[in-house]
C-alpha cells in the first residue's frame, strides 16, 4: 500500500480549523430545513393535502436545481485547492466564472419548473387532491431558483476562503426575512405566500453577499461576470463537478422513485413520508455540515500537498460523525410522536412516521459514511469513483428497492425506507473502502504535482 502523502508535515490547526468551519455550516443548514418546515406546518394547517402539495414541489424545485451541481460541486473543491497552493489569481478567476454559470444554470432551471411544473408532477403520481395545489406552486418557485444559484455559488466561494461565519449570518438575515413574511403573507395566500416570501429574501441574500464579495474578499464582479462562460476556469470546475452533478443527478432521480411509490399509496403515505422527511433532515445534519467542512479542508491540504494530515482528519471527523448520527437519530426517534403532532392529528399518519424514525436510527450511519467521505473523496480530485460506485446501487437498491419493497411486496412506506438504508450502507461501505486503502492518493497526487507545476510558472 502506497504512503498517502508526498509530505510528512501535518497542520495542527487544521483540526479546529474543521470545527470552526462545520458549526456554522451546521446552523445554515438547521436554519434552512427549520424554515422549510416551519413551511410545511403552516401548509399542513390548511388541510394534509397542502402539507403533501409543499411537500412534493419543493422535492421537484430540489430535483431540478440538481442542474447546479454540475458547477456547484467544483466550485469549492477548485478554489480551495488553488488556495492551498498559493494561487489567489486563479481563485478569483473561478469565482468570476462560477457567476456566469449560475445565472445560465438558474435561469434554465427556473425556466423548466414554469414549463414543465404540470408534467413533472404528474410524472410523480401527484393525487388528484394534491396536484392542484403543487403545480401553481412549484411554477411560483421558479424566480427563486435563479437567485438561489446565485446565493449558492457566492456562499460556496465565501466558504473557500474560510469565511462561514460571514455567510451564516447572511444566512441568518435571508431565513429570519423568509420566516417573518412566510407567517404574515401564508395565511392570506396560501403556498404562493411562501413563494413570494422566498424571492423577497434571497433578493436581499444575494446584496448581502455582494457586498460581502467586495468587503471581504475584494471581489468586485463587473458586469460581464454576471453572463459570460470562460472556458478554462470552468474546465477545472467541471472536471469535479460534472462527476459529482452525474451523483447528485442519479441519486435525486432515484430518489423521486421512492417518491412517486409513495404518491402512488395515496395521500396520507405522501404526507406521512414528507413530515418524516422533515424531521430526517435534521437528524443528517451534523454529517452533513462536518462533510461540507472536511471537504473544504481536504481541499486546502490537498493544494498544499499535506496528504497525511487529510488521512487523519477524514478519520477523525467520520468517526465524530457516525457517533453523533446515531444519537441524534435516537432521540428524534423518542421524541418523533409527539415532534409529528406539529403536522397534524390523523392517528394513522403519526403511526406510520413513527416507524419510519425509529428506522431512520439504522439508516443514518450509513448515511454518514457519505456525506463525509464522498466529499473528502472528491477534495482529493478522486471525483470519479463515487458516481462510478454509487449509480449501481442508486437504480437498483434505492429506486429498484422502494418499488419492489414498497409497492410489489405490499411494505409501503417501511419498504421505501428499507431501500433507502439499504442504499446508504451499500455505497457507503464502498466509500469507506476506497478511502481507508488509500485509492484516492494517485489522484490526489497528480492534483498537487499539477498546482505545484502551474505555480512555477
Amino acid at each position: 500500500m502506497s504512503s498517502p502523502s508526498p509530505s510528512s508535515s501535518s497542520t495542527p490547526a487544521s483540526s479546529p480549523r474543521l470545527f470552526a468551519l462545520a458549526w456554522p455550516l451546521f446552523l445554515e443548514l438547521c436554519l434552512n430545513i427549520a424554515v422549510g418546515l416551519i413551511g410545511t406546518m403552516l401548509a399542513a394547517r390548511v388541510s394534509d393535502a397542502s402539507g403533501a402539495a409543499f411537500a412534493l414541489a419543493n422535492q421537484l424545485a430540489a430535483t431540478l436545481f440538481i442542474l447546479f451541481r454540475i458547477i456547484g460541486a467544483g466550485i469549492s473543491v477548485v478554489i480551495t485547492q488553488s488556495l492551498g497552493s498559493g494561487r489567489r489569481a486563479v481563485a478569483d478567476a473561478t469565482a468570476r466564472a462560477a457567476l456566469g454559470a449560475s445565472s445560465w444554470i438558474g435561469g434554465i432551471t427556473a425556466l423548466m419548473a414554469v414549463v414543465f411544473a404540470g408534467p413533472l408532477l404528474q410524472l410523480m403520481n401527484a393525487p388528484a387532491s394534491v396536484l392542484p395545489l403543487s403545480q401553481p406552486f412549484l411554477m411560483a418557485l421558479a424566480p427563486a431558483m435563479m437567485l438561489d444559484a446565485w446565493n449558492a455559488s457566492m456562499a460556496s466561494v465565501m466558504r473557500a476562503h474560510l469565511r462561514s461565519r460571514d455567510t451564516l449570518m447572511v444566512l441568518i438575515v435571508m431565513q429570519v426575512a423568509q420566516l417573518l413574511l412566510s407567517v404574515t403573507l401564508m395565511p392570506h395566500l396560501g403556498l404562493p405566500g411562501f413563494a413570494l416570501a422566498l424571492f423577497i429574501s434571497r433578493g436581499l441574500g444575494m446584496g448581502l453577499h455582494v457586498w460581502l464579495w467586495r468587503e471581504r474578499l475584494q471581489l468586485r464582479p463587473t458586469w460581464p461576470d454576471w453572463w459570460r462562460l470562460p472556458r478554462q476556469e470552468l474546465g477545472a470546475v467541471l472536471h469535479i463537478g460534472l462527476p459529482g452533478a452525474a451523483e447528485n443527478i442519479a441519486y435525486r432521480m432515484a430518489y423521486m422513485v421512492s417518491i412517486a411509490v409513495a404518491g402512488h399509496l395515496g395521500a396520507s403515505a405522501l404526507a406521512a413520508h414528507s413530515y418524516a422527511s422533515q424531521l430526517m433532515n435534521f437528524v443528517l445534519l451534523p454529517g452533513l455540515a462536518t462533510g461540507f467542512a472536511a471537504e473544504i479542508v481536504v481541499g486546502h491540504l490537498i493544494g498544499a500537498g499535506q496528504l497525511h494530515e487529510a488521512h487523519r482528519l477524514v478519520r477523525r471527523a467520520l468517526a465524530r460523525g457516525l457517533a453523533i448520527s446515531v444519537g441524534v437519530a435516537s432521540v428524534m426517534a423518542m421524541a418523533s410522536p409527539w415532534l409529528l403532532e406539529l403536522f397534524t392529528h390523523d392517528t394513522r399518519i403519526v403511526s406510520t412516521a413513527v416507524i419510519l424514525m425509529v428506522l431512520t436510527i439504522v439508516l443514518e450511519p450509513g448515511r454518514t459514511f457519505n456525506l463525509v467521505v464522498i466529499n473528502a473523496l472528491r477534495a482529493s480530485g478522486d471525483a470519479r469513483y463515487p458516481v462510478m460506485v454509487g449509480a449501481g446501487s442508486m437504480l437498483v437498491v434505492l429506486a429498484g428497492g422502494s418499488w419492489l419493497l414498497g409497492e410489489v411486496l405490499g411494505l409501503g412506506l417501511v419498504g421505501v425506507w428499507i431501500a433507502y438504508a439499504s442504499d446508504e450502507w451499500i455505497r457507503g461501505l464502498l466509500m469507506w473502502r476506497r478511502w481507508a486503502r488509500l485509492g484516492w492518493v494517485p489522484k490526489a497526487r497528480a492534483v498537487h504535482r499539477r498546482l505545484r507545476r502551474a505555480h512555477a510558472h
